[in-house]
């Protein structure tokens, strides 16, 4: 949920808050998919679409794109439910690329299909 800390100076939800809670969402669907730790190297296409109100709950969803060696493209759209029980609309989208990293920081592949899937 959104909260009056996240302002910015306009009265909105901070930009960098959303975008936070974006990459987080775009973490665990990558990590997910690759069955292990990632990071995130690029955001391409950030879209601020209307703004974020206190009170608003975010809601991320992700999909997996292009999956390469080590690095995967996660497609991700923000929705707020506004004033916690309000209509739904969509504020922020944005393609961010994750690699997955083994435990000393460096890319491994990611898995032909997902360990979940197994």
């Amino acid at each position: 949920m959104a909260m009056p800390a996240d302002t910015n100076a306009a009265g909105d939800i901070f930009g960098g808050w959303v975008l936070s809670q974006m990459d987080l969402a775009g973490g665990i669907a990558a990590g997910q998919r690759a069955g292990g730790r990632v990071v995130t190297i690029a955001v391409d296409k950030m879209k601020f679409i209307r703004p974020v109100h206190v009170g608003d709950v975010l809601c991320i969803y992700s999909s997996v794109g292009r999956v390469g060696n080590s690095s995967m493209e996660i497609m991700l759209e923000a929705w707020a439910l506004r004033h916690r029980f309000g209509h739904r609309e969509k504020v922020t989208q944005a393609m961010f690329t994750m690699v997955a990293v083994d435990e000393d920081g460096r890319p491994r592949p990611v898995p032909k299909c997902s360990p979940s899937a197994e």
